[in-house]
Order: C-alpha cells, then sequence, then structure tokens
C-alpha cells in the first residue's frame, strides 16, 4: 500500500510501505479521509517527543472496513466507519471504570515513543481493533467524519467542567480545538460565549461557529468586555486551549470567583500557575484528556448539525501531497486551519 511515512525528522515521503496485518478481533479500514493534527505537525521535527521515525502518522480519520479479523461479529466488509484514536485495553482499572482515555497500557494510533509504536492512518490501509469503531452516519462524508476526533476532544472538556445551559464561558486559543470548544458549549447551551485569540482571521472564524464575542489578549477592552458580558463577575468556565503561561493566566483572570477552569491544551509541559488566585477565589482546575466515549454524541450532534465541521475545513488534498501540506501548516500560512488528506 502507499503511506505518508516520516522517514526521518523534517522529512515525509509518500511511498510503498507493506500491509498492515489484521489479528484476532481487528478490522481493516481502507482510508478515505485523515485529518492533519497539530500534534502531527509537531511530530514532524521531533518537539513532540512522540514520533519516533520511520512511522506513519495519523490518527484523524474515517473509511470502509475493507477485512475482517477472526472472532468479529458485529461489523461487515463495506460498513462505513470513524475509530478512536486511543486504544484501550479495556482490562485495566481506569478501562473497567469507562475512563479509557487514562487507559494503563492506551497505544495512540500514529505515535511511537519509547513505550509502543503504533502506525497511524496517513495510508491507503489502517488496521484497529473493533471495540474502537463507530459507525457512520449516512449523511456524514468521509472528510467530515475525520473531525469527530478534535470534536470529542472539546465534548470531553464540556463534559468535565460541566457548565450548564445559559452560563457565560471563554476559550483562550481558538486553534482547531479551540474553535470545537465553542460549538462544543454553543451545543450545551452555554452564552455568552467569548473567544480569545492572537490571529484576527481565527477570531472572525470564532464568531462565525458561535462564540458572541471575540477578542484579541492585549486589547484593552479584554477585561472590560469580559465584565460587561457577565454582570461584572467574570465567565463562569474557562477553557485553555493551547497549553502555555499567558493562555492559562489569561483564563483564571476571567473566571469568575467560584467559576472553574478547563485544561485542555499541553503544548507544554509545565507552566506558571498564579495559585493565591486560584485559591483566594476558589477556583476549580478541571484536566481533560482526550475523550472517553464521545465519539457517537459526537456523530449525532454533527449529523443533526449542532457540531459543523465545515468552516474548520481548510482544504482537502490527496495524500500523495501531504508533505507539501505540512509545510504550509507548519510555516502557520493564513487562512489554514484544518487540512484533510484523502489516500
Amino acid at each position: 500500500m502507499k503511506a505518508l511515512v516520516l522517514v526521518e525528522y523534517n522529512t515525509l515521503e509518500y511511498k510503498d510501505v507493506p500491509d498492515p496485518s489484521v489479528g484476532p478481533g481487528d478490522v481493516l479500514i481502507a482510508v478515505k479521509a485523515c485529518g492533519i493534527c497539530g500534534s502531527d505537525v509537531h511530530g514532524l521535527d521531533g518537539s513532540s517527543g512522540r514520533r519516533l521515525p520511520p512511522l506513519i502518522m495519523g490518527h484523524e480519520a474515517a473509511g470502509i472496513i475493507a477485512e475482517v479479523g477472526e472472532g468479529v461479529t458485529d461489523w461487515n466488509t463495506g460498513d462505513r466507519v470513524t475509530f478512536d484514536s486511543t486504544i484501550s485495553c479495556g482490562a485495566c482499572h481506569f478501562c473497567r471504570r469507562g475512563a479509557t482515555n487514562l487507559c494503563d497500557n492506551r497505544r495512540v494510533l500514529g505515535v511511537s515513543c519509547e513505550e509502543y509504536r503504533q502506525e497511524g492512518a496517513f495510508a491507503e490501509y489502517v488496521a484497529v481493533p473493533e471495540r474502537v469503531l463507530f459507525r457512520l452516519p449516512d449523511d456524514l462524508s468521509f472528510e467530515r467524519a475525520s473531525m469527530v476526533e478534535p470534536f470529542s476532544v472539546a465534548v470531553h472538556a464540556v463534559n468535565r467542567v460541566g457548565p450548564r445551559g445559559g452560563e457565560s464561558a471563554l476559550v483562550a486559543g481558538a486553534g482547531v480545538i479551540g474553535l470545537c470548544l465553542v460549538q462544543a458549549l454553543r451545543a450545551a447551551g452555554c452564552g455568552p460565549i467569548i473567544a480569545v485569540d492572537l490571529q484576527q482571521e481565527r477570531l472572525d472564524l470564532a464568531r462565525r461557529v458561535g462564540a458572541d464575542c471575540a477578542l484579541k489578549p492585549e486589547a484593552a477592552d479584554l477585561m472590560p468586555e469580559v465584565m460587561r458580558l457577565t454582570g461584572g463577575r467574570g465567565v463562569d468556565a474557562a477553557f485553555e486551549a493551547v497549553g502555555i503561561t499567558p493562555t492559562l493566566q489569561l483564563a483564571i483572570q476571567c473566571v469568575r470567583k467560584g467559576g472553574a477552569v478547563g485544561l485542555v491544551g499541553n503544548i507544554s509541559p509545565s507552566v506558571e500557575l498564579p495559585l493565591q488566585a486560584a485559591v483566594t477565589r476558589e477556583l476549580t482546575l478541571y484536566g481533560s484528556c482526550i475523550s472517553r466515549g464521545e465519539y457517537a454524541d459526537c456523530l449525532e450532534m454533527m449529523s443533526r448539525g449542532a457540531l459543523d465541521p465545515e468552516p474548520l475545513i481548510s482544504a482537502t488534498a490527496p495524500l500523495a501531497e501531504g508533505a507539501a501540506w505540512f509545510e504550509r501548516l507548519r510555516d502557520r500560512e493564513p487562512g489554514l486551519v484544518k487540512v484533510v488528506l484523502t489516500p
């Protein structure tokens, strides 16, 4: 089969590789669409530490079942599916309690590290266990379905923090996950929703997908506007969607006393926490790691239009051209948000 392979850092090659093996309980999926995640772009140069070459990256995908392994009874060739990017063991302490995202033995598609190597979906075919499969609604295209993974991250974060309908929220960072968070918060009935980002085009897109207000972090009217929209208290919940000190501190600054902060971004291994503000204002901090079973809900919400991936998909391109699109994303080309590759 053909695949886009990270042969060494900063070098992607579209080349022939062996077809994946299909073990008992596995299915072979003919990949029809796979989105380029920001973590893949960071993996390109080795900065993530989670993409040791050679490796086929890619974990935001959808396709058609091409082959079923021994013991698979609930799925058939030709079924249209997507799949969880996290392969949990199903047997550890956390899996038995439904916390599959915290699995002691989890493996993530398209990741290679010291502990394991799991080839991903930037290829014509990928093999995954049947337990991570989800059936696609008939009206959902493969390209749109490939966006269920980032939407599931956002919906999981909103579920973790638990803002109720009518409560205000702020999203710090309007990248792909931040934009998905805006939509997830709108679907949950929250409002007003405030988006904060450095790039004007991302702020414009945040408004398009559901933000009531979109501001740059250095804007002199940021805090006055937050207070105006929230009756002088601050937002009920803030979501940090980058993973750096400035956006975390902004989120904490904007949340009301007794409010909640969802920690979703994780670019940095550590950040500076304004401890006294968190303690004296009795804030609750929620770590949120990927997702745990939200795929089915997200697919249903996407099917009825409550979540809309279309505004986030900037381009769809052949997998053979993937290396060039990785470079364009790494160079932060204006207007590019999500690029979906099609084998």
